[in-house]
């Protein structure tokens, strides 16, 4: 979903690379931006059914990169399941 997120903002996914995302990949350098960054939540929130609460400053300076992404997402599925 980031990958694609990326891609559709013009974002830069290095070649040289083969277009990997990592853990440590950063949500900026992939050109994903506040309002990029919601959409992918939205997505996140749609494909597994989990609600992310992004309504604090804070919150939304925590996620730098897609591995902060992540665990934010898989502490919101454990909490459901």
């Amino acid at each position: 979903m980031i990958k694609n997120r990326a891609a559709s903002e013009g974002g830069n996914i290095a070649p040289s690379s083969g277009g990997e995302i990592t853990a440590a990949t950063g949500l900026t350098s992939l050109g994903i931006d506040s309002l990029g960054l919601a959409d992918v939540l939205w997505d996140l929130e749609q494909a597994y059914g989990i609600k992310i609460e992004m309504n604090t400053s804070e919150a939304w300076s925590d996620l730098q990169n897609v591995g902060d992404m992540v665990e934010a997402v898989r502490g919101l599925l454990a909490k459901v399941a």
